[in-house]
């Protein structure tokens, strides 16, 4: 009887261990979206798609793997303020998910880092309040490494989206800007370089629960 207990309560225990890997971590699965969805993807150069053209860059391409409608709110140069700033107006379009991709621009100016984190807590909690998803985008760090091609993502975006709870895709600008082949200078992806992300996105948002 008593080892007939054991072996209940090990495969209790070893259910419950799959079904906590099942579900990846640290948010809940999310709900998808219609067919009909509207996305928008918040953000700077990487976003708008500059060494692209327009159909090109990556909400461009996502739209097409997917078949939402994705806003591009990508604006060149722009920081994690001046994002946060048009945010606002953005909404009003009542996207269904909200893609946040800022920050390297902070970074390249050097700009306080308590700021840029402030910033972009705001902007999540800006969408939050209109009970709209959001996915934040991890940005590269400026690094050594970096200088040598080896991009990483800042630790700032692994923060925020604990604090936040939002989905956090990693690692996917960092892995195509450490790739000269997927560059068209030396901070932004050109065409195939935009696809991938795209497509890395795409599987992300299917592996969250979104499609």
């Amino acid at each position: 009887m008593n080892r007939q207990r054991f072996l209940a309560r090990f495969f209790a225990l070893a259910a419950s261990l799959l079904l906590l890997a099942a579900c990846g971590g640290n948010t809940p699965r999310q709900q998808p979206l219609p067919a009909s969805a509207t996305v928008l993807a918040l953000g700077d150069s990487l976003t708008s798609g500059v060494g692209a053209s327009e159909s090109g860059a990556y909400p461009a391409q996502l739209a097409r793997l997917t078949g939402w409608q994705v806003i591009n709110g990508g604006v060149s140069g722009d920081t994690s303020a001046q994002a946060l700033a048009r945010l606002p107006e953005l909404l009003k379009q009542k996207p269904d998910l909200v893609l946040v991709g800022i920050g390297g621009n902070d970074f390249l100016r050097r700009l306080p880092e308590e700021k840029t984190r402030a910033n972009i807590s705001q902007i999540i909690t800006t969408v939050q309040a209109e009970n709209i998803p959001v996915v934040l985008i991890a940005v590269p760090q400026l690094s050594v490494g970096a200088l040598f091609g080896s991009l990483s993502d800042s630790p700032l975006y692994q923060d925020l989206a604990k604090q936040h709870q939002v989905p956090l895709m990693k690692d996917g600008w960092s892995q195509i800007l450490s790739d000269k082949s997927l560059k068209s200078d030396q901070i932004h992806a050109n065409a195939e370089g935009y696809r991938l992300f795209a497509e890395k996105m795409a599987e992300f948002l299917q592996r969250e629960g979104f499609r």
